[in-house]
């Protein structure tokens, strides 16, 4: 079986054959070890040092040579417009602050995993929400680039809806990838409550 064992970030040069696309849903591209299936229906072992969160474009270095790019699979979001840059930038801290991973689009415009709960926030904060079936690339961590691996910041809470609790299944080596070539979808679920921070020194973290 294949195997590939390097994470190649999209925009690091890096000249390789291409050897096929694997398009995922956003819950299942953040893994360390897993028996995938390009979309031509070929499997391979996802075979990386560490958990990484695969984005849009990526690619993954195949022992063998060549690699395979990783596709955002379309799947149910909220595409959220707001009146301006400030109610953008407020929106976004409201999310944020529920730990939700958001994709900044490149006309302003935000997008989340289709939520109901966030959807009455969001909402009930003046936003205007359009349901729709779209690929799903959310924002990568601060960190990502210097080290980062699974929440990319080295923050982690383990309440709320986390997306990556799960990723690496215990070493198992599951089969995904085929599913999103025949319309299944996914569904997600979060408790939008707040959290009040305190990071400063020696200050308490209260939920």
């Amino acid at each position: 079986m294949r195997r590939a064992i390097e994470h190649i970030p999209v925009g690091q040069n890096h000249a390789a054959e291409l050897r096929g696309t694997v398009t995922l849903a956003f819950a299942d591209r953040h893994r360390r070890r897993i028996r995938l299936y390009d979309d031509a229906g070929a499997a391979f072992l996802l075979d990386l040092p560490h958990a990484v969160r695969l984005g849009d474009g990526d690619r993954l270095k195949l022992a063998d040579g060549g690699v395979i790019v990783v596709q955002a699979a379309e799947e149910a979001v909220m595409t959220i417009t707001c009146a301006g840059p400030i109610a953008a930038a407020r929106m976004a801290w409201h999310i944020g602050n529920r730990h939700t991973p958001m994709q900044v689009l490149k006309d302003g415009r935000l997008r989340i995993i289709d939520d109901h709960v966030l959807r009455d926030m969001i909402i009930g904060l003046g936003g205007v929400v359009d349901s729709e079936i779209a690929p799903f690339d959310p924002e990568r961590g601060a960190y990502h680039g210097l080290g980062g691996n699974a929440q990319e910041s080295g923050h982690h809470h383990g309440h709320d809806h986390d997306f990556f609790a799960d990723a690496d299944q215990g070493e198992a080596e599951t089969e995904v990838g085929a599913a999103h070539r025949h319309g299944q979808t996914h569904s997600h679920h979060s408790h939008g409550h707040d959290h009040n921070h305190n990071h400063a020194a020696g200050g308490d973290h209260d939920h």
